[in-house]
């Protein structure tokens, strides 16, 4: 996001933000979510009174109304706005309140205990802690949703998302956020500079280590980053170490393994990165997000890593002739264990607070939006995927093309890591890190070491609840 794409969770940005869902660096566990509130009246719902049937699944009533509030970064609202329409067109008498906001938690986290929102994109840097919301009880399970009939009525909800958009809203056994971007991430570069240049975008470091002398013949930096929020850099190294030490290593790092940061290929994917930095292959500066993009965008640097909201949030600035086109993250070479996979996945996470007035509408608004017709929409609007089946066929973009055509060869995997969502402190560590290590103030190994020691933090904390996962 999130997939944000500011952030997409995790496709949060971040979530995606995963643009997801990912922003734990500033963001602090959100303590008594419900419970600072314990004294007041949980707010009534609105949700019974009509009959349910396939084409009002929750019994949605006419006359009554739902707040949508829409994280309003990388993505835009526009898409939201479009969605709005056609829930309309189905539910003329339901009215759709609708505001957006990039203070996700400073506006919304208050009302959790209260009045909330029916319906809140929980994206950007000013996101909620997702674990949290899940832990405390503060967001309403959805499971109902992808059991009911598809908004098209083809098959069911879950029959029409991509692979890994069910599993990636899942928390504990139950499904809570929908990811409304399917991000792809990897390195961006532009297509027309390699051509005119003859250069090939390389799929290993050693390639990038190989061609960087040549970038820097052109007076251009090899590489530039995000410097400032550090779920951005940890993107990338995680994308490494999965490509690396392979997707076993991954899950054991999320399942809090012992030593599991220790495993083979994670030290050696942190110190190509380590290489790039020692080498002064990066662009100076502690630029953010939007002013490393546009410094790419300048020419001031050949390669920047970010998923597949980067031109819509760049529209406005994109010179002519410049074509966004996106290569997969770079391996070690031979030594790695899946060096095919790739990173995508479901982000930009809408949820339904628990206390929500009127849940029948959310479920009924989040059906609409992961509809064909909303999809193709966002598709077109955002030039990034959405996480229904068959959003981008008809789009035509440089950018979307090639992220298409990294998904159709990518194999069954997909990178996916979840510590970042299930542990807010590993996750803040885990970021600071990343930053330090792109910075040149901490070295490959000591990252390891220091996240080893933050994961044995968390295994030995018994106050914290623990998640595991499988696949």
């Amino acid at each position: 996001m999130s997939i944000t794409p500011e952030n997409p969770g995790d496709l949060s940005r971040r979530t995606l933000l995963r643009r997801a869902a990912a922003a734990g660096l500033l963001v602090t566990p959100a303590a008594g979510l419900l419970s600072a509130c314990a004294g007041s009246e949980p707010t009534k719902s609105d949700d019974s009174g009509a009959a349910k049937s396939k084409d009002n699944p929750f019994g949605l009533k006419d006359g009554s109304a739902v707040k949508v509030v829409i994280f309003n970064g990388g993505l835009g609202d526009q898409w939201a706005k479009e969605d709005k329409v056609l829930f309309n067109a189905k539910h003329a008498n339901v009215t759709v309140n609708m505001s957006s906001t990039q203070k996700i938690k400073t506006e919304e986290q208050p009302k959790m205990a209260t009045q909330p929102s029916d319906v809140v994109m929980n994206s950007g840097a000013d996101m909620m802690d997702i674990s949290t919301l899940v832990n405390e009880g503060a967001i309403e399970p959805l499971d109902d949703l992808l059991t009911a009939p598809a908004w098209d009525g083809e098959g069911t909800v879950a029959d029409t998302l991509l692979p890994g958009t069910v599993a990636d809203g899942t928390f504990q056994g139950k499904f809570y956020v929908v990811n409304v971007a399917y991000t792809v991430w990897g390195n961006w570069y532009n297509g027309a500079l390699f051509s005119k240049e003859g250069w090939e975008p390389p799929k290993t470091f050693d390639d990038f280590f190989a061609l960087a002398p040549k970038i820097k013949a052109k007076g251009m930096h090899p590489y530039v980053h995000d410097a400032v929020h550090g779920y951005y850099p940890r993107w990338a190294l995680m994308a490494t170490i999965w490509k690396s030490a392979g997707k076993q290593a991954v899950i054991d790092i999320d399942n809090l393994k012992e030593n599991a940061w220790k495993a083979d290929g994670i030290l050696p994917a942190l110190q190509a990165w380590e290489k790039m930095v020692k080498d002064k292959l990066l662009l100076p500066g502690k630029l953010d997000h939007t002013q490393s993009q546009q410094a790419w965008l300048d020419g001031k640097a050949a390669f920047i890593q970010v998923g597949t909201w980067l031109k819509n949030e760049m529209a406005a600035t994109i010179p002519p002739g410049f074509e966004l086109k996106l290569s997969d993250y770079w391996g070690l070479g031979a030594s790695d264990k899946a060096p095919k996979d790739v990173f995508a996945g479901a982000g930009e996470g809408l949820v339904v607070p628990s206390k929500a007035p009127n849940k029948a509408a959310a479920k009924e608004f989040l059906r609409a939006v992961l509809s064909k017709p909303a999809s193709a929409k966002f598709a077109e609007l955002t030039k990034s995927l959405a996480s229904t089946k068959g959003s981008g066929d008809n789009v035509q973009d440089t950018s979307l093309v090639t992220a298409n055509e990294l998904m159709k060869n990518a194999p069954k995997d997909l990178i996916k890591t979840k510590f970042w969502d299930f542990y807010a402190d590993l996750d803040k560590e885990s970021q600071n890190l990343s930053e330090e290590l792109m910075a040149g103030r901490v070295t490959a190994q000591q990252f390891v070491d220091k996240m080893q020691a933050a994961a044995d933090k968390v295994a030995k904390d018994s106050s914290i609840k623990k998640q595991t996962r499988t696949a």
